[in-house]
């Protein structure tokens, strides 16, 4: 085999997702490109760490499987970066525990990291709606409120700021130069569903190493299974508010220019565009585009709630967040 050897990290922290986190498992198995390993890193749940060391306790074809408990605080970043010390690939690639990847996800990520320059490299995640069909409302601009790609994303194998945290992948050197993913910002298990871990990482790693290329590949495609509590429109303005509570936690930590850099091409070009389709559809008579433009507009406002309120915070001191560093496994 060719090309770097790359782990795969799911991390998982409820029982409720156990269907979800075998498919997750058996997809990666079964690439095209075999995966060296697969790191199940489960967030301090010991009933499920106990099940599924059971479960693959026994080797088996699609590569070796390890179970591992999450080494640091609560969350899904300290597990990312429990799977990253132990990861024994030169490329760490991640898969949500409710995805399945495409037959060649690896391959096209292994196809990218030829140039040495290439220090993460990411995919493109489509969503699959617990009700079978997308609610006529939600509007693809906001498909991030459900971890999946959003309409605005470059198409093709394009260079950007950051790459998203659930279907990526990093040189293992790119969390030597930077750290690995700061805790206290991301997702910790019930909580606020916060995010921006990885762009916070992708903005920490370009300015570690400035000619660091870091690219999204959209051929290597994962299938993100959407449950129906989020389809409502409660959990989009939740949501919503949350990612603006990340983005000043970000902002404040790398500034706002880099910070928001991409966030203002989106809010300025790709969402009023996407008001003036919902309108356009209204006019026609076509279902959905009244409230996917109204959902756009509330998005929008809640987001720069949540901002606004994350910065004051953030100057006060009532946020923060850690960058440890990660000593990743020696190569065997």
């Amino acid at each position: 085999m060719s090309g770097p050897g790359i782990s795969v990290v799911i991390c998982a922290y409820t029982e409720d997702r156990w269907e979800d986190i075998l498919a997750a498992v058996s997809s990666v198995r079964a690439q095209s490109r075999p995966a060296l390993e697969t790191l199940l890193v489960v967030d301090h749940n010991d009933t499920l760490r106990e099940r599924l060391a059971k479960e693959y306790k026994e080797p088996s074809g699609g590569g070796v499987v390890r179970v591992l408990a999450n080494a640091g605080p609560r969350g899904l970043s300290a597990g990312r970066n429990t799977g990253i010390a132990a990861a024994r690939g030169e490329v760490v690639a991640f898969l949500d525990d409710d995805a399945v990847a495409e037959r060649d996800w690896l391959r096209h990520f292994a196809e990218a990291y030829d140039d040495p320059r290439v220090m993460a490299v990411g995919g493109r995640t489509e969503p699959v709606w617990a009700s079978g069909r997308r609610p006529g409302w939600f509007p693809e601009e906001f498909d991030w409120v459900v971890g999946c790609t959003y309409r605005g994303l470059p198409r093709g194998r394009v260079r950007v700021r950051n790459v998203l945290g659930g279907n990526a992948s990093f040189r293992r050197s790119a969390f030597d130069a930077a750290g690995g993913f700061a805790t206290g910002i991301g997702r910790d298990g019930d909580k606020r569903p916060l995010g921006c871990e990885e762009t916070e990482l992708c903005i920490r790693l370009s300015r570690a190493r400035p000619d660091a290329v870091l690219l999204i590949d959209d051929r290597a495609v994962i299938h993100h299974r959407v449950p129906e509590a989020r389809e409502h429109f409660r959990y989009f303005r939740t949501r919503a508010y949350a990612e603006g509570l990340s983005k000043a936690l970000v902002a404040r930590s790398v500034g706002a220019g880099k910070g928001l850099e991409s966030e203002r091409r989106y809010a300025t070009r790709v969402l009023p565009a996407g008001v003036a389709r919902g309108l356009r559809d209204a006019l026609l008579a076509r279902p959905g585009g009244a409230g996917r433009a109204g959902a756009i507009v509330a998005g929008v406002l809640t987001a720069a709630g949540g901002y606004v309120v994350g910065s004051v915070r953030a100057r006060r001191g009532g946020a923060s967040f850690r960058v440890p560093g990660v000593e990743v496994a020696a190569r065997e």
